[in-house]
């Protein structure tokens, strides 16, 4: 960064109005986070092309500021690439309000025929419509792609989970199968996500069986693995797993105390909870074992780790008043929401 902002400084007059130097430091201070930077760039630059716009833009959505991003698409006059398209389509797909849906909606109907066949901008144009829960477009935008990519499938495996129709994904598996489309780290990842949701075993170890091994070695994947059969209800496929991984992150042991919790097995949750990694625990771990404690009705090692949590957000809280109240502890319930409420407003989800 600091070599970065001094070389800018030093940049002599001449070169700012060179567009691919400014686009570059552009990008630069975007990723830097220094939003007001690069906006002083862009303003300084005469002739804009469409190039330092795309900068723009994607810094904006780089910074979570999405609705600058649209602010700015709608000054653009000039000729849009597949870039711009791309970019905007995942601009609407994070805001997802009215003005998002109209103007994403309006873009993809504009969309020259030829882009439709670049899989980049029609991946991102299916994501969008799934998260608009426009399923019917997004399928009726897949089957009008004649060369079609994993990352497609991939997209619409993922939109199918999203909008609750996940067995959709085992018939589009076929499709890639019958079309000889190799399925990547990601599509996998998707799969077993619906595996997960459909719960059937059956379902889980025939896919699973596909998997090649050098893929089911990958921590997300197996990670994905721990949630599937937790999920099933085949705790002992899930500690398999779990025992394998070797450099074991949050989402490893997180999954592996859901899994125990979804299974009544308490206990087994609160002791995998303290052999983790101190720096390795996170608020979900603690609303994990604290949902394990409270289904197994464990109230003695609930209070006991509800105590040592520092930072008790509103989630916390919760998860603990559930636990109480599923032992009948309606008083002690009751005193954690009043002295919540003594600093907070109030929350829907402990009453109840």
């Amino acid at each position: 960064m600091k070599t970065g902002k001094k070389l800018l400084d030093e940049m002599p007059e001449n070169y700012r109005n060179d567009n691919i130097t400014s686009t570059s430091a552009i990008d630069m201070l975007m990723k830097f986070g220094d939003v007001e930077s690069a906006e002083r760039i862009f303003r300084s630059i005469k002739a804009k092309d469409i190039i330092t716009y795309g900068a723009m833009v994607k810094g904006y959505v780089g910074n979570e500021m999405f609705e600058k991003a649209l602010d700015l698409f709608e000054q653009i006059h000039l000729r849009l690439t597949n870039v711009i398209y791309t970019i905007v389509f995942n601009t609407c797909a994070k805001l997802c309000n009215d003005r998002a849906m109209k103007l994403g909606k309006e873009l993809l109907a504009k969309m020259p025929e030829n882009y439709r066949n670049n899989n980049i901008t029609s991946t991102s144009a299916i994501d969008m419509l799934m998260k608009f829960g426009d399923v019917e477009s997004a399928e009726r935008m897949f089957r009008s792609i004649k060369a079609k990519g994993t990352n497609i499938y991939g997209a619409l495996m993922n939109g199918c989970n999203l909008n609750g129709e996940s067995w959709k994904c085992f018939k589009i598996f076929e499709e890639m199968k019958e079309k000889d489309v190799i399925p990547d780290e990601i599509a996998w990842n998707i799969l077993l996500g619906a595996c997960s949701k459909s719960g059937m075993l059956h379902h889980c170890q025939y896919i699973v069986n596909q998997i090649p091994l050098n893929i089911q070695n990958k921590i997300r994947i197996q990670n994905s693995l721990i949630d599937m059969w937790g999920k099933c209800g085949s705790i002992e496929k899930a500690k398999n797993v779990f025992n394998l991984v070797f450099d074991r992150d949050t989402i490893t042991y997180n999954g592996m105390i859901n899994a125990f919790g979804l299974n009544g097995m308490g206990s087994q949750a609160a002791e995998l909870y303290r052999e983790m990694p101190n720096n390795l625990r996170d608020h979900v771990s603690q609303i994990c074992v604290l949902n394990a404690c409270s289904h197994a009705g464990l109230l003695h090692e609930a209070r006991t780790i509800f105590n040592e949590i520092s930072l008790k957000t509103e989630s916390i809280i919760t998860t603990m008043v559930d636990c109480l109240s599923r032992l009948f502890m309606f008083d002690e319930a009751q005193k954690l929401i009043e002295d919540y409420e003594k600093t907070n407003t109030p929350s829907i989800v402990m009453y109840s």
